[in-house]
């Protein structure tokens, strides 16, 4: 969800007045994912280091998202998306902390899209803390402590790095990278990205196997 802040300062606008169109392109991502065949949707809403941000802008920023939780939350009962939000939970303030909770209770058992918001998130601290939970550690543990693992990850508004966001589940991932922004990122673009992703080979390491010889009838 990159370029919020980019798109307002390119039209003059303040930067809250992105991230309020970034609300909007969530809202129409999550409609359309399941149509695109996307069961598992995560979003970046907040990383660990956007703390670093304005102290002005972080209150807004959280605002929106307790405000958006609250209002989407019934939307997604009936459209049986089921919503959990993953990262730190301690330095988020009670009225996001509340939403959070309300929103997860109420779609739990959602089963047409899993839409998962990373808050206060860091893929790294994400992997410390499960790993220093396991009493066992092993790739298979750890791996189901994280969570599912990414089949694609897009990150739009022209950046081509990770920025620390789910770097265990994403080490087979297909990347895609697009300069639209953000609030500009709509449907089309994320169908036109999962048709890019179907017709990648992804070979995890092996040799690709090689296409079978036609032959004619009468020599087989």
């Amino acid at each position: 969800m990159d370029g919020n802040g980019r798109w307002a300062a390119g039209r003059g606008f303040p930067r809250l007045l992105g991230h309020r169109a970034g609300v909007q392109a969530a809202r129409r991502i999550v409609e359309a994912a399941p149509a695109a065949g996307v069961g598992i949707l995560t979003l970046f809403a907040f990383s660990s280091d956007n703390w670093r941000r304005p102290a002005a802008e972080v209150e807004a920023l959280m605002g929106l998202l307790a405000r958006y939780l609250e209002t989407e939350t019934p939307r997604c009962v009936e459209e049986g998306v089921r919503v959990q939000v993953i990262g730190r939970r301690d330095r988020l303030a009670g009225r996001l902390c509340a939403a959070i909770l309300d929103a997860e209770k109420a779609t739990a058992t959602g089963s047409r899209l899993w839409l998962r918001i990373a808050v206060d998130y860091s893929a790294r601290d994400s992997i410390l803390a499960a790993a220093a939970a396991l009493p066992e550690l092993s790739r298979d543990a750890l791996a189901s402590a994280i969570g599912p693992a990414v089949d694609l990850l897009i990150r739009t508004g022209g950046e081509r790095r990770l920025s620390d966001f789910l770097l265990w589940e994403s080490a087979y991932a297909e990347l895609v990278f697009t300069r639209t922004m953000w609030p500009d990122f709509g449907p089309a673009d994320l169908t036109a990205a999962v048709r890019e992703f179907r017709g990648r080979e992804r070979r995890y390491g092996a040799i690709p196997t090689p296409p079978r010889l036609r032959t004619e009838a009468w020599l087989d």
